[in-house]
């Protein structure tokens, strides 16, 4: 608490000072200050490599090659055309050919001269990239969520603390004022006590069974498979982020979010982002709820499995209820505000908080013109969740979401998954982190890995 509040102190000065400086003095700060201009040496240069190269981990490297003090070295991914467009990419914006190429992330792993990683490979490979980079030293900036097992989360997150790495999860949020403002308004009690969050995601989409194909060239099956069980390739089934037509947006999502050997579908894969926010509105980031119980609906056939739809309650020990579900559920539900439906709303006894990519509403109007005074709590700025990241490795302070926030906040979509699964009510220990009298549910925390791979 008294970190939160110096941060806030130090946000309030800095905008008396801003106030004041536009009357006497321009207030002017260099971009080079910021690491996001001017020439910086190569031995000041954080080098990189860049795991899993769809739309998000594409994306994710174009945002480290835009940092001056970056310098991405080597790509991977099991798709050839996708690894060597990345290549092709970075070398364009190098003006060279010095970007290496690799089907297996362990080599790029291994290289001693990389100092932080991205990875963006599916769900299932997460931890086991993840863990490799770590006890390889390298710093690791981890597409959400953890991976498709709470166990392997628990791996990871042993793993990260022993070697001592820097991790940021991809829950991009947190870098966005509009998120971090609705959090802050909960946490200062500007809409009395807090009672209850809504939280309205995506839900996964029915699939059709697909045929066997032949694997295309160049794409290696076996390695995209990993630890997941054997399946025959399809297109549809390592399918990645297309552009369909007159389809759903959800539709253009790759399919493996919706098949369970790959991904829990978007209770977690997009859950993990509405959770995320609603656990730092909260200030339940270090703990998790105590009661979980719901109901979902599953695809009776075809090749994903992942629930469409649901509706799980989560009671925390302090009496707070957070209500995870899909969009339509969620617009539906008899505490949502009217014409909201995905987002996180926050109820209280004197008010209410939605919070949105691009929506930002409260009641009474008011609150969104306030601000934390300086001795209220204020939470942790970043503006760009890739330079915080940056500036982690640089200065070894916290990033806004490091490993052990990002398992908690995991950690609920998991425990919502398993309570839809088994359709009754669930008792959890979150400081044991196990169901209480409950072998069956604790059973599934954890899941086999296809040999060779292990944790």
């Amino acid at each position: 608490m008294a970190e939160e509040r110096n941060i806030c102190r130090r946000r309030f000065l800095k905008s008396a000072v801003t106030a004041a400086g536009a009357i006497t003095f321009p207030y002017v700060v260099r971009s080079s200050a910021l690491g996001r201009a001017g020439s910086v040496a190569a031995s000041s240069r954080i080098v990189m490599g860049c795991i899993g190269l769809g739309i998000q981990g594409t994306g994710n490297m174009r945002a480290f090659l835009s940092q001056t003090d970056v310098r991405v070295v080597a790509v991977c991914d099991v798709s050839e055309s996708q690894r060597q467009e990345a290549k092709n990419i970075v070398d364009r914006y190098y003006g060279d050919k010095g970007c290496a190429a690799y089907n297996d992330f362990r080599e790029l792993c291994a290289r001693e001269d990389i100092d932080a990683v991205s990875i963006a490979a599916p769900d299932h490979w997460h931890v086991l990239i993840g863990v490799e980079a770590a006890r390889n030293g390298k710093h690791m900036y981890y597409e959400k969520p953890i991976g498709s097992s709470f166990r392997a989360g628990q791996v990871l997150r042993d793993v990260i603390h022993r070697y001592g790495v820097v991790f940021q999860f991809g829950t991009q949020q947190r870098s966005s004022r509009d998120f971090r403002f609705a959090c802050e308004l909960v946490r200062n009690g500007r809409i009395g006590e807090l009672h209850t969050i809504l939280v309205g995601v995506p839900g996964s989409v029915f699939y059709p069974n697909q045929p066997s194909e032949r694997v295309p060239e160049g794409f290696d099956h076996d390695m995209w498979l990993g630890p997941a069980r054997w399946a025959p390739y399809s297109f549809e089934r390592c399918r990645p982020y297309t552009s369909r037509p007159n389809k759903p947006w959800t539709d253009n999502y790759s399919t493996w979010y919706h098949i369970s050997d790959y991904c829990i579908g978007f209770i977690g894969n997009w859950g993990i982002h509405h959770v995320d926010i609603a656990q730092w509105g909260h200030g339940s980031e270090h703990t998790g709820p105590v009661e979980i119980e719901g109901a979902g609906e599953f695809p009776k056939d075809g090749i994903a499995d992942c629930a469409t739809s649901w509706q799980v309650e989560n009671k925390f020990e302090d009496g707070v209820t957070m209500i995870h579900m899909d969009n339509s559920s969620s617009a539906k539900h008899p505490q949502q505000v009217p014409g909201f439906s995905q987002g996180i709303l926050f109820k209280g006894t004197e008010g209410w908080v939605f919070v949105n990519r691009g929506k930002l509403d409260a009641h009474p109007k008011s609150l969104l013109r306030s601000e934390p005074g300086a001795n209220e709590i204020c939470l942790p700025e970043s503006n760009s969740h890739h330079r915080n990241f940056l500036d982690a490795i640089r200065t070894r302070k916290t990033t806004v979401c490091p490993i052990d926030v990002a398992v908690r906040s995991n950690t609920i979509c998991q425990l919502d998954d398993i309570a839809i699964r088994l359709n009754r009510k669930l008792r959890w220990n979150p400081d044991k982190e196990e169901f209480i009298n409950d072998k069956e549910a604790n059973r599934l925390l954890k899941r086999s890995l296809r040999s060779p791979w292990y944790l």
